[in-house]
Formats: structure tokens, C-alpha cells, sequence
């Protein structure tokens, strides 16, 4: 397993399960949201990001979290592994509010420097319809993923993010001997 990418609703956890993927496979952590905003909150360029996204992607080795709808396809088509955390909204809205307070005045470690933790009604209103307004066109998506033969993993649960990272272990040090 060389790419992994991990998609989800804003707060599902994404950036974290990289991370903890990342030190198990010895993977390169590539946060998309550190890569898109530049300090202050700017975005790119469209060109601009399709650019970052290709370069991001044409590595041998990594693990992606992050969404971007309009670049999906192309994480998907170079990833060996798509992992959807399809988390219960209640539990991603607890989690964007404990990070705001967590990180008050600080940049979070998976972003880019200059982009303190802020939230606004835009954002809340953005990750509240999430569910709604996205989960069933990535569905769709790794639904169709795992038709032309990529591996597809969709967590629901804390429970099953904390088996997956055990199995991982386990294989790990199974496979180390």
C-alpha cells in the first residue's frame, strides 16, 4: 500500500487518522488543506491548485486527507486505498467546536502557517449540511472506485476507526517479522 487517501466530512477525523496511518506505514502525510490555503485564509487559483493536486499526487508514496471535490477524481484514480470516514454529523460539528478552542489563536498542524483557527457561520452551516449535500455523490464515487478495483474502506464509527488502526498495527508487525 503506497497511496492512501482519507476523505470525510469536515471534524471526521481525517488529519488525525493520517497522522496515525502515516507513522504505522512510515507514509509521507500530505494534509490538502495545509497545501490550499495560504496564510490569511487565500485560495488559489483554480490552475493553480490543479498543479499542486497533480505534483501531490504523482508521488510514490503517500497518505492525502482532505476533500476538494473538484479534485477528487484525480486522488482516486492514483490512490491504492480510498478510506471514508463517514462519521455521524453530531460528532463532526463537536469536533470542529473543540478545535477552535484547542487552537484559539494558533495555526492547527495540519494547516498552512499564517491560518489561525476561526470559525464562522459559514463553516458550521457548511459542515452541519455535509451530509446532505455531499456523502452521497462520494458514495457514488467510491462506489465506483471500487468497481474498477481500488480498495474502499468506509468507517462509521470511532469504534471502527480504532479496529482499522489495530488491524494496521498487527499487519505491520506481522509482516516486519
Amino acid at each position: 500500500m503506497n497511496r492512501i487517501l482519507i476523505i470525510g466530512s469536515p471534524g471526521s477525523g481525517k488529519s488525525t487518522l493520517a497522522q496515525k496511518l502515516g507513522r504505522i506505514w512510515s507514509l509521507h502525510v500530505i494534509h490538502l488543506d495545509a497545501h490550499f490555503w495560504k496564510p490569511n485564509w487565500v485560495m488559489p487559483q483554480e490552475a493553480e491548485w490543479d498543479q499542486t493536486i497533480e505534483r501531490l499526487t504523482m508521488q510514490e508514496q503517500w497518505i492525502i486527507d482532505g476533500n476538494y471535490s473538484r479534485t477528487m477524481d484525480k486522488r482516486i484514480e492514483r490512490a491504492d486505498l480510498i478510506i471514508l470516514l463517514d462519521m455521524p454529523r453530531w460528532l463532526c460539528m463537536y469536533r470542529i467546536f473543540k478545535r477552535r478552542v484547542m487552537f484559539h489563536k494558533k495555526t492547527r498542524p495540519d494547516m498552512n502557517e499564517g491560518c489561525e483557527e476561526k470559525i464562522d457561520w459559514a463553516f458550521v452551516k457548511w459542515v452541519w449540511q455535509y451530509p446532505k449535500r455531499s456523502r452521497m455523490k462520494t458514495l457514488n464515487k467510491l462506489e465506483q472506485a471500487a468497481a474498477s478495483g481500488k480498495q474502499v474502506i468506509i468507517l462509521q464509527t470511532r469504534k471502527q476507526v480504532k479496529e482499522l488502526l489495530h488491524d494496521q498495527i498487527q499487519y505491520r508487525v506481522h509482516t516486519q517479522k
